[in-house]
């Protein structure tokens, strides 16, 4: 029960902070539409699609990108996490936090959930906006894809968890925009089929094959039309597990006490 009620607890919190910030769920909205209704219809003509599974059709550029979005959402939020926790050690709160007598793991662990829970909702309201300009999944893709996204987005918040044990000052959190979030984000499948990367490079094909948010769209891609990608789904799991025993092991007691 204690451990329950610190989950409930953290998770709250992190609700509560998300319904204070209503420009952060603006921006998590207006950033994909902008790639769906802007970019997308200007590489519409450059980037023709073949058929490609999941997809047993041809399809728009629209269609295509639009899992690649809802992980963008997934991604920046992840890292947006990270930043809330730098903002918590330098006003004192994550130090209160760490202190509480439960195990540490759950504390990030509650955390983790939370940020993601947030993440997932923005997602759908993502994809409600995308539907009202007629870019629509299956019907019954908008459940199928709910474990998808709570798994990559814990992937992506353990990723920024991990970071943000490192960055001791928020203005050094530019520095994780350049050099992380735009990187994955565009070295992925997000925005373009592999193949067409293979076209132009075989090395940024095969960087953006070992790119683990690649497999994490690619698994919210399967997902949203009812297929299973279990390469895409185990990559995923993994780099969750890893990403959250970096996480851990950056918040462990000794490396607290030095920061």
């Amino acid at each position: 029960m204690i451990y329950w009620t610190a989950l409930q607890a953290i998770v709250w919190r992190e609700a509560l902070r998300f319904i204070h910030q209503r420009e952060r769920f603006v921006a998590a909205l207006v950033r994909p539409l902008i790639w769906l209704l802007v970019f997308a219809a200007g590489f519409r003509a450059a980037l023709g699609l073949s058929i490609i599974p999941p997809y047993q059709t041809y399809i728009t550029y629209q269609t295509y990108i639009v899992p690649g979005l809802c992980g963008m959402i997934l991604l920046f939020n992840g890292m947006q996490s990270s930043l809330s926790l730098i903002i918590d050690r330098e006003l004192g709160s994550m130090k209160l936090l760490l202190t509480c007598p439960l195990p540490r793991w759950w504390l990030l662990l509650s955390k983790l959930i939370g940020a993601t829970m947030i993440s997932v909702l923005q997602v759908y309201a993502f994809l409600a906006v995308a539907a009202g300009f007629g870019i629509k999944l299956p019907a019954f893709g908008y459940v199928a894809i709910a474990p998808a996204l709570m798994i990559t987005g814990l992937m992506l918040g353990a990723l920024g968890l991990f970071l943000s044990s490192f960055i001791k000052q928020l203005e050094n959190f530019s520095g994780v925009m350049n050099f992380v979030i735009f990187p994955m984000f565009f070295l992925s499948s997000a925005l373009y089929p592999l193949w067409k990367m293979a076209e132009s490079s075989v090395l940024l094909h095969n960087i953006c094959a070992a790119n683990p948010f690649t497999h994490g769209v690619e698994l919210i891609r399967f997902a949203a039309y009812l297929k299973w990608n279990f390469p895409a789904l185990g990559w995923t799991v993994f780099s969750t597990a890893i990403f959250t025993a970096l996480a851990l092991w950056g918040y462990n007691s000794a490396r607290s006490s030095k920061s």
